[in-house]
């Protein structure tokens, strides 16, 4: 699933792209797209037709674009496959596409003749319509926290937070009402870098402790961020169909076996939550049981 560096690569390329064009016309192709839109796809159509999108947001891995002067948004759930991608209204249409909205073109636009398509191979994600709370988030992720590279994140908040959490560290990174935006493979890279084990206890951070994985965090994000996040396959991809290019500089995620970039020590990977954990097992030793 895209974290927050994939999630912004992709607001980026709709703000060039999509933002302050009106709506002409929306084509719901497969209904599992708008199932998060309870009152259905011509509904999800019609709301849309003739509002002009705003500026797009994020928070974390979610990204939403506003409906200007209704109050409302579209809040793109890109789940495994999902992909929000602007082609010209000639380009043939792809395998997976799901929805497409078509735009007025006005003489001088910046992008006349494209449209915006979602496109889902798994169809896990989608997009759906909700009432904005007075922040201007979408309702349904009111309860999300900030994501470490908001300017109005607060790191002693976070801190008090973790301690308060009783938890593990990994678990308190990928929990989004605690921190946002940080997923599995951003979780290891960042613990790699900061030489914490992944079931190391949040009671035991002291504040120079979380400030130093705070800062690794906030590096690693944006170092991906530079390259376009991390692709693995043409799954992730930006609004132009662009791949990242992140995974060629992991330092821990994905690298079982291979030698451990500090100490050579061989990289383990642990089975984790259903998913795995990637670890040097000299550099991030595991707290002591008590």
């Amino acid at each position: 699933m895209p974290e927050l560096p994939e999630v912004e690569v992709v607001r980026r390329g709709l703000e060039r792209w999509v933002a302050h064009r009106t709506v002409a016309d929306v084509q719901v192709l497969h209904p599992r797209a708008v199932r998060r839109h309870l009152a259905g796809a011509d509904d999800f159509a019609h709301r849309l037709k003739g509002h002009a999108f705003g500026a797009p947001m994020r928070r974390g891995k979610y990204l939403w674009l506003p409906l200007a002067d209704s109050g409302m948004s579209v809040l793109a759930h890109l789940g495994m496959s999902g992909q929000l991608l602007v082609k010209t209204r000639q380009a043939p249409d792809e395998k997976h596409l799901r929805i497409r909205v078509r735009f007025e073109d006005a003489a001088g636009e910046a992008a006349p003749g494209t449209e915006l398509r979602f496109v889902d191979q798994r169809t896990f994600g989608g997009l759906s319509l909700h009432e904005n709370t007075p922040d201007g988030l979408p309702d349904v992720i009111a309860h999300i926290a900030r994501d470490p590279l908001d300017p109005l994140f607060d790191d002693e908040a976070f801190h008090q937070a973790l301690r308060r959490s009783r938890t593990t560290i990994k678990r308190a990174l990928l929990n989004q009402s605690l921190i946002s935006g940080v997923g599995n493979i951003y979780a290891d890279e960042a613990l790699w870098r900061a030489r914490l084990h992944y079931e190391r206890p949040t009671a035991t951070f002291t504040r120079p402790r979380t400030t130093q994985l705070l800062g690794h965090v906030r590096d690693v994000m944006n170092a991906a961020l530079s390259v376009g996040g991390t692709s693995f396959d043409s799954l992730y991809v930006n609004v132009n169909g662009e791949s990242g290019y992140f995974d060629r500089s992991l330092d821990a995620y994905g690298r079982e076996d291979e030698p451990c970039r500090r100490c050579g020590t061989p990289m383990r990977r642990r089975p984790w939550m259903n998913r795995s954990s990637y670890f040097c097992p000299r550099c991030q030793r595991p707290p002591r049981l008590s």
